[in-house]
């Protein structure tokens, strides 16, 4: 029984964050952290600089939350509870992700 509640524990080591992770570390400074948002305001992204992100839906606030990651224009996402997503930044202000187009705030 011991080694299956330590086979348990190294598991969930390894998919939860770091201490680091949780502290704001490691910095993803980039020119596109910050909120972005549909021109009707439904969607929200909020892309933060220690690499995280927080999406809100009409009135639901953190409706999705997980990590992403920028490589030069393009925004690889991967939701906490599996779901992954990308899109692309067009401009300094104009990110286009899932259908939507979304504009920096």
């Amino acid at each position: 029984m011991r080694r299956l509640v330590l086979a348990g524990a190294a598991l969930a080591a390894s998919v939860l964050p770091s201490h680091a992770e949780e502290a704001g570390m490691p910095d993803q400074s980039h020119p596109y952290v910050g909120l972005w948002v549909t021109d009707d305001g439904h969607v929200r992204h909020e892309l933060l600089p220690n690499g995280r992100y927080d999406e809100a839906r009409g009135t639901r606030e953190s409706d999705y939350r997980g990590r992403y990651e920028v490589s030069g224009t393009h925004i690889e996402y991967w939701d906490d509870t599996g779901f992954t997503a990308d899109g692309d930044f067009v401009d300094a202000d104009t990110l286009q992700h899932g259908g939507m187009v979304l504009r920096r705030r």
